[in-house]
């Protein structure tokens, strides 16, 4: 494969040089397609063998579950992934703990959605509201760290709580929303991990002006050793055992339980609203509805020359982005000055900061000898 050339684009897909590290063959094809097809699909079960799998995976759960109040947890957004699964969970005869992690930045629709589904599944919610001062401080930290990954804080507090939340209540199982089927393609060179506290607290540590004292981090033996192998935990993503189309699933949700969708893709959060929209595109150059059209074609839900027509729409209406930009200020409590000085400081990558990428690759290396010594393969996420 040839290293791309300036402002390439896919022939297949809608994916293009914003990512620096895609590559494409002598036919045009970049490499995220490439890997798609030969990586990422053959885990991929939208047929009879997903649904066999999927029944296998019921089974195991209730199990596991047996004789406890709750069989599996499930973090709900109030996004439609997650809302959809929290559907399919009522459907399939399973007991979860909902759990809601409130970071501050919760759309009015969001909240409406969050209820709508609670009440027709009957489920317990227990929400968690971090605490705002420690979150709009270390909201600050990154924005002045200057890196793309601006979500980390809010993601890394949801997956965090969902596994403490796991544990205090003894349940082996956390159901995913995340499928292959509308995010089977992203550039890593965007992004870290979510989930690297040493990138979290080395950001904080240098930007930050508060101590975190309630913000939930794990650490990376947490992640990789204590609750998978210790506590026997695991993540399961069901909807990559079933023909998964997010407007099929939208629809059902709608005529379902009322469900209302958001005027963007996620939505049901102000800050991920205007994070995805503008801060990426605008300081970054990071068009993050590429890697989503392009995840929706390699899947077969959608046409290269749909995706092209929606990449032709503005990003933002100009009002409405004013709008959001002086909510975003009043609640980080900092003036359209010093947002826009934000927006123009020097960008830097993550790596610039402590991370635990050299014990990641340390841990692949081991995976990969003990696969060969033993012939069995050691999950190790990415």
């Amino acid at each position: 494969m040839n290293k791309n050339s300036p402002e390439q684009v896919c022939s297949r897909c809608v994916m293009d040089t914003s990512d620096p590290d895609i590559t494409f063959d002598e036919h045009g094809v970049c490499n995220h397609c490439i890997k798609f097809d030969a990586v990422t699909r053959p885990n991929w079960f939208p047929n009879a063998e997903g649904a066999e799998r999927l029944a296998k995976m019921v089974e195991q759960i209730k199990a596991a579950g047996k004789g406890q109040e709750y069989d599996c947890i499930l973090g709900l957004s109030g996004g439609v992934d997650s809302s959809y699964l929290a559907l399919k969970a009522r459907e399939w005869g399973l007991r979860p703990l909902v759990v809601h992690v409130d970071a501050g930045w919760n759309s009015e629709l969001a909240v409406a959605n969050i209820e709508a589904i609670i009440k027709y599944c009957n489920y317990d919610l227990h929400t968690h509201v971090v605490d705002w001062e420690e979150m709009r401080d270390l909201h600050l930290a990154y924005l002045r760290a200057g890196i793309s990954n601006q979500d980390v804080p809010q993601d890394h507090i949801f997956f965090a709580s969902l596994y403490h939340f796991a544990t205090s209540n003894g349940i082996q199982y956390i159901f995913s929303g995340g499928n292959i089927a509308t995010e089977g393609i992203f550039p890593d060179a965007w992004h870290g991990s979510a989930m690297d506290a040493i990138n979290l607290k080395a950001i904080h540590r240098k930007y930050g002006e508060r101590p975190l004292k309630h913000y939930k981090t794990i650490s990376f033996f947490d992640y990789y050793f204590w609750y998978p192998f210790v506590k026997k935990m695991r993540t399961v993503r069901p909807l990559n055992y079933m023909p998964y189309d997010k407007e099929q699933a939208l629809q059902e949700l709608q005529q379902t339980i009322g469900y209302k969708p958001y005027a963007r893709k996620h939505g049901e959060s102000l800050f991920t609203k205007l994070f995805q929209n503008y801060y990426l595109p605008t300081k970054f150059g990071y068009d993050k509805r590429k890697p989503h059209l392009s995840s929706l074609i390699a899947s077969g839900q959608m046409t290269r020359e749909q995706a092209l027509e929606k990449l032709a729409e503005p990003l933002y209406d100009a009002d409405e982005l004013e709008t959001d930009i002086a909510y975003f200020c009043k609640k980080l409590r900092i003036s359209r000055q010093q947002f826009d000085e934000l927006m123009q400081a020097p960008i830097h990558h993550y790596t610039d900061f402590p991370n635990w990428d050299a014990r990641h690759r340390l841990l692949k290396k081991a995976q990969a000898l003990v696969t060969e010594v033993t012939g069995r393969r050691i999950k190790v996420y990415s």
